[in-house]
C-alpha cells in the first residue's frame, strides 16, 4: 500500500442510502477515498463495504469515529496491512499484436487471459496492489486500450 494509505472494514445494514450516507461523510469533512467496493455478505441483512482512504493518524481516526456514529453502520474496523488479506481486480485489455510476449508476460503475472479476438485480449489479474500496479505498468508497453480498476477487498486475517 502506499504511505498513509489504511483500509476499513465496514459493517453495514444491506438497506438503500447507507452507501450515500458513508460517501457523504467523507466528501463533507474533504476526505478522499482511494476505493471502495461493497457486497453482500454470508448474510443478506449486511453488506460489507472496503474502503481505502489516505490521510495521517488524525484523519484516520477522524474517519473510525464518524463513521461508527452513523446509523446503520454495525462496526467499523481498521485492518492492519500485515494481518490482513487485500486483493485487488483489474481487467484490462490489450493490443494483442505481439501474442507470444503478451502471453509470456501473462504467465509471468498469474494473470488470466480472459477473452481475445484476433486483434485484441482481455487480461484478468487479482493480486495484492503492489503486484497490480506493477502489472499494469508493464502492460503499458502492450498497448492499454481499455482498463477496469475494481476497488480492494481486504479481511483481517
Amino acid at each position: 500500500m502506499k504511505k498513509d494509505q489504511f483500509i476499513l472494514s465496514v459493517l453495514v445494514s444491506n438497506i438503500f442510502s447507507v452507501l450515500n450516507r458513508v460517501s457523504g461523510l467523507f466528501a463533507r469533512r474533504g476526505f478522499n477515498i482511494d476505493s471502495l467496493s461493497v457486497g453482500e455478505t454470508d448474510d443478506p441483512k449486511f453488506s460489507r463495504m472496503t474502503i481505502v482512504a489516505t490521510g495521517d493518524d488524525y484523519v484516520k481516526n477522524q474517519i473510525v469515529q464518524q463513521l461508527r456514529k452513523l446509523h446503520d453502520i454495525q462496526s467499523v474496523v481498521l485492518l492492519d496491512e500485515n494481518s490482513s488479506v487485500l486483493r485487488e481486480h483489474v481487467l484490462i485489455k490489450l493490443n494483442y499484436s505481439n501474442k507470444k510476449d503478451i502471453d509470456a508476460f501473462v504467465e509471468s503475472f498469474k494473470a488470466n487471459a480472459v477473452f481475445s479476438t484476433k486483434d485484441t485480449i482481455i487480461i484478468e489479474i487479482v493480486d495484492d496492489q503492489s503486484v497490480v500496479e506493477n502489472f499494469i505498468e508493464n502492460a503499458k508497453k502492450f498497448g492499454i486500450l481499455e482498463m477496469c480498476r475494481a476497488g480492494a477487498l481486504a479481511l483481517a486475517k
